[in-house]
């Protein structure tokens, strides 16, 4: 299943502390790996640097636990479950199909 993670920073303090909340989100960052399971497919960052987003796959949603929990302190994450466009049309086009049955 796919998924889109979107995260923000999470600025609660002063702007010294708003900048080594920055600093620390960087340096974990730069250890942490994404769980075996789960395959980045896009990973992109906000060109207002306020946060970002990651289309990712993987077939056990507990997975994606794994960045929100380590990074929590730090960012505010939202999940949600997507599908690839064509299957989307598609069903949307029988939810039309079925309304226009019913008259």
């Amino acid at each position: 299943m796919k998924y889109v993670l979107g995260w923000t920073n999470r600025l609660t303090g002063s702007s010294k502390e708003n900048e080594e909340g920055a600093k620390r989100a960087l340096e974990l960052f730069s250890k942490w790996q994404p769980p075996a399971g789960v395959t980045f497919l896009q990973f992109v960052g906000r060109l207002d640097g306020e946060g970002a987003f990651a289309v990712v796959e993987t077939d056990d949603p507990t997975d994606i636990l794994d960045a929100s929990a380590k990074f929590a302190p730090l960012k505010i994450f939202s999940v949600y479950p997507v599908i690839d466009m064509a299957e989307w049309a598609q069903k949307l086009q029988e939810g039309v199909e079925f309304r226009e049955s019913v008259g």
